[in-house]
């Protein structure tokens, strides 16, 4: 089980922790707010009160040994650079994450020691852009962060008997009938290069195309075998 440690206890990482499969990972709630400490133990999350000035108490919970990622998520940006700096110096592989409130910060963070930048604005910005463009795919999405559901890749031949042969893409709607998103086709006669869908043209699928679909398990399974008792029908 990875252990994961939060600092800063607000909306932003109540998100975050509220999204994360609590069976595969053991989270830890830490903030120099004894205010933030109590809502957050009041929620039922294992939370304590840290200086994350110290660095004896950063490696008191793990931090060089146990801990396997950190979230910085403290409202004030100087705060995560501050606790990036130390957590790097004390764990070279720890994993760390740390969320910037102004598009400043994001360099600062990075040369701190942060292995990946989130600027809550921008997400926002591409969500919006998402449910526009293709709600389909936000929707899928939202249902697969982090663990609560699988999410796999598979690949699906359109044969010379196919219903998919000679329709178009646009036509398939693998979402409205199984929740699937088609990522991608491969068509084995120019190349075994993926070609992304949102890259193409609407186009008509070919015997020997191969579509790259994106979704849980057993919708994958319920799509291949619907192609298979296809086959058998014939």
């Amino acid at each position: 089980m990875k252990q994961i440690a939060v600092f800063g206890y607000n909306r932003l990482s109540f998100e975050a922790i509220s999204r994360i499969d609590t069976e595969a990972h053991q989270i830890q709630v830490f903030d120099h707010n004894p205010a933030q400490v109590d809502l957050a133990c009041d929620l039922g999350f294992d939370a304590a009160i840290l200086d994350f000035r110290n660095d004896e108490d950063l490696k008191t919970i793990g931090i060089g040994s146990s801990i396997d990622t950190l979230l910085c998520c403290f409202e004030d940006d100087s705060e995560n650079v501050f606790l990036t700096l130390s957590a790097r110096a004390l764990d070279k592989d720890l994993q760390i994450i740390a969320i910037i409130d102004s598009p400043d910060a994001a360099e600062k963070l990075l040369a701190a020691g942060a292995n990946k930048i989130i600027d809550p604005y921008q997400i926002c910005g591409r969500k919006i852009h998402d449910m526009l463009k293709r709600p389909e795919i936000n929707d899928l999405f939202d249902h697969t962060v982090f663990g609560r559901n699988d999410l796999h890749l598979a690949e699906v031949v359109v044969s010379e008997t196919s219903f998919m042969r000679d329709i178009f893409v646009s036509q398939l709607e693998l979402n409205t009938h199984y929740n699937l998103i088609l990522i991608g086709i491969i068509n084995k006669q120019i190349s075994d290069q993926m070609h992304f869908v949102a890259e193409e043209e609407d186009r008509k699928l070919n015997p020997g195309d191969i579509l790259v679909i994106l979704g849980p398990s057993r919708e994958i399974r319920a799509f291949k075998k619907d192609m298979k008792d296809e086959l058998c029908k014939i």
